[in-house]
């Protein structure tokens, strides 16, 4: 590491901490030449896979296209925005988690719905009922009967788990 007052390349690490949610290291450093103290931040580069569009183009994955969409559809509902960040955090996980290089925008799609019907039914439904393309209230009417046949998002929240990590 190059000192950033004289630019000579002999620092020491003096202090070492995790910050934020412990995927960041803080490292306070001496520079040995001119002792100067600087401030330095490492964080492990992961690399979110390509998404291929229904075109056949591939674009980077875009964290607020994701965040713009979930919050479109949860607009006006009772949803915490940190559960709503929460969310996202999984679905990029779940990417990442993959290790695949490119993962095809419908499947973006599908972990969004997950999360959606977790979050919000409602929004569940907005999101559905554009990203699968319903033509007729039959098919809303279909998704929203599937629905009442599961418990609430409410529900599942309070409903204590009946094996460890559920």
């Amino acid at each position: 590491m190059h000192c950033p007052f004289c630019n000579d390349n002999d620092t020491r690490v003096i202090d070492s901490r995790l910050v934020g949610e412990g995927n960041q290291i803080r490292r306070r450093r001496e520079c040995q030449a001119c002792k100067e103290r600087f401030t330095t931040y490492e964080k492990a580069e992961l690399s979110l896979p390509r998404v291929i569009k229904r075109d056949g183009s591939r674009v980077p994955f875009n964290e607020e296209k994701l965040r713009l969409g979930m919050m479109r559809a949860l607009e006006k509902r009772p949803v915490a925005s940190d559960h709503i960040e929460d969310a996202v955090s999984r679905i990029k996980h779940a990417l990442i988690a993959s290790g695949d290089r490119e993962v095809r925008a419908m499947a973006v799609g599908e972990h969004v719905m997950h999360a959606l019907r977790q979050l919000d039914q409602v929004a569940f439904v907005r999101f559905a009922s554009v990203y699968r393309s319903f033509e007729d209230v039959n098919a809303f009417r279909e998704e929203i009967d599937r629905l009442e046949n599961e418990p609430s998002p409410e529900q599942r929240r309070n409903q204590i788990p009946l094996l460890p990590n559920d």
